[in-house]
């Protein structure tokens, strides 16, 4: 299993093993080069010095897609490319992807024009190859308004309609952590690299400390991979490599109405009337999310703060492209930010720099990745688990080729994309059996997948206790199966990377977390000092997406 309950024996493995690859970084990157190389045979390794998909990889605008915008930019490889990995990474895992129809209005004097768009759109269809069922629309004037009626309407030309991919990016990374283990990976969350190992110049490992517990000891490795993300600079730092090809961080906030509040039916991209940037308006989970904002950023890396400036930027474009909202701080109900770590491009502002990839070798052997965006994690890991391949091959030692361009990440195991709806339908009926309501039932396989009836059973193992901490049944069930399968060792694990609540439904989690508190401290069998630490942290989130 995959469980914090059986950490100790985690790392009794880590420190008695030698592994072919370890993997600094447990976000979509490290997560994708796990699968690639377990996959392929590599003895693998990874460790993550927060929660899985703590930094980047839960902060994101949560889609899928091409960047239709860099097309702006010319940087015609990367939508050629990541445009072409959606599809990939859907029929993947179709669970936690899913189509999205995006309008994208032009307007008189707007950066878009009719033609503009038109072509763009065409352009983007053929660099991504997309499927005749999601080929771009083009729409008039009023078929753009019934589509959407909040869109501002002075100016209004026309638009065009699209589709991208939306995705959960903490249980897409989960999920292929997850199938990284499955096959033969070992991984595990708040484990920090202190140093770096070596032997004659030559790095070999490194020096680790249990976050949780304190604890320190080496894991070794022949290849040691730094896919760190924000932190990339500083794991070269302890390399002593760092040179001028240094990462610049690059801050995006996002904002959250509730959908009663703000009526949006309809996914839009739009240009801001501020400085023509474009940002989107998604609606999700009967709630409605706005962004991103795009700024350097100097500060804290483990939690970037949201600041006036940045909510005042949101709601400034809100307002002008949905008028009859008259949307104000009070309205959102939580917010999250987010840094992407760039290859600094001297002299370029923040939505100008590329997203393009980058590996990094170092003398000593460290191979670092930067850059890059969620939706090419998979074709990432494959350009970088090839050159380990390359390097063992020099050394007589042989890995086979990538796997993973049709392998079902964990849970998607649901018989292609075509058929995921059907799968909800038979699960939920399967649900039904174990006593869940038909749309908890079918809310849960939407959620999980292939991997629901794991879920089904262990509520059923238990759920004379849910009635004992006053948990409802999906409450209990999401919490029993992050505990069991998914290395939940936090509350804030489980309220915002496991069912994303913190985000989405904050009512809920000031509803239930003092039960989820009590029910985890009773589990992990922590002191009451502990326990109060915990919940004295995830009130101050809570308080911190409530107010920024």
């Amino acid at each position: 299993m995959f469980s914090n309950l059986q950490r100790a024996a985690h790392i009794e493995e880590l420190k008695n093993e030698q592994y072919d690859v370890l993997i600094i970084g447990g976000g979509i990157t490290g997560a994708g080069i796990a699968l690639d190389a377990a996959t392929r045979g590599m003895k693998t390794a990874l460790i993550e010095m927060q929660d899985f998909a703590a930094g980047t990889s839960s902060r994101s605008t949560k889609l899928v897609h091409g960047g239709l915008r860099y097309l702006k930019q010319f940087d015609i490889k990367v939508v050629s490319e990541t445009g072409k990995e959606r599809a990939i990474v859907y029929e993947n895992g179709p669970h936690v992807t899913t189509p999205q129809w995006m309008l994208l209005p032009f307007y008189k004097d707007g950066s878009f024009g009719k033609l503009m768009t038109s072509f763009g759109l065409r352009l983007y269809d053929f660099l991504a190859n997309v499927k005749k069922s999601e080929r771009r629309v083009m729409f008039d004037r009023d078929e753009t308004l019934n589509k959407e009626p909040l869109l501002k309407k002075d100016g209004l030309k026309g638009g065009g309609y699209y589709v991208e991919y939306r995705t959960d990016d903490a249980r897409l990374t989960l999920e292929v952590m997850k199938a990284a283990v499955e096959h033969g990976a070992k991984a595990i969350n708040y484990t920090k690299a202190n140093q770096l190992l070596y032997n004659d110049g030559k790095i070999i490992g490194v020096s680790a400390k249990d976050q949780l517990t304190g604890e320190k000891y080496e894991i070794h490795a022949k290849k040691v991979i730094n896919a760190t993300g924000p932190w990339v600079d500083q794991v070269r730092d302890l390399d002593q490599s760092k040179d001028n090809n240094n990462v610049i961080l690059t801050k995006g906030v996002h904002i959250v109405f509730d959908q009663e509040r703000f009526l949006l039916k309809q996914s839009i991209y739009f240009d801001t009337e501020k400085d023509k940037r474009m940002i989107f308006a998604i609606p999700r989970d009967k709630k409605v999310y706005i962004g991103t904002t795009d700024t350097f950023y100097k500060g804290n890396l483990e939690d970037p703060n949201v600041t006036e400036e940045d909510i005042d930027y949101l709601l400034e474009a809100v307002n002008y492209m949905f008028p009859s909202v008259e949307a104000t701080k009070k309205d959102i109900e939580s917010t999250w930010a987010g840094l992407r770590p760039l290859i600094l491009e001297e002299g370029k502002d923040p939505s100008e720099i590329s997203r393009k990839d980058e590996i990094l070798e170092s003398d000593s052997g460290l191979i670092s990745i930067a850059g890059g965006k969620l939706t090419g994690y998979r074709k990432m890991a494959e350009t970088i688990v090839d050159l380990v391949t390359k390097k063992f091959n020099q050394e007589n030692i042989s890995f086979g080729p990538c796997k993973t361009k049709h392998l079902p990440i964990s849970g998607g195991e649901v018989g292609g994309s075509q058929n995921m709806d059907h799968f909800v339908e038979a699960s939920a009926n399967e649900g039904i059996k174990y006593g869940f309501a038909r749309e908890d039932a079918k809310h849960l396989a939407r959620l999980y997948g292939s991997n629901v009836t794991k879920v089904y059973e262990l509520y059923e193992q238990n759920a004379e206790v849910a009635e004992k901490y006053d948990l409802t049944s999906v409450d209990f069930a999401e919490l029993l199966y992050g505990i069991e399968y998914e290395m939940v060792a936090t509350p804030i694990d489980f309220f915002y990377r496991r069912v994303s609540t913190l985000l989405f439904n904050i009512d809920s989690v000031k509803q239930t977390k003092e039960q989820v508190c009590k029910y985890m401290a009773d589990r992990f069998n922590w002191s009451d000092e502990l326990k109060s630490s915990y919940m004295k942290e995830l009130d101050e989130e809570i308080r911190v997406r409530v107010n920024g």
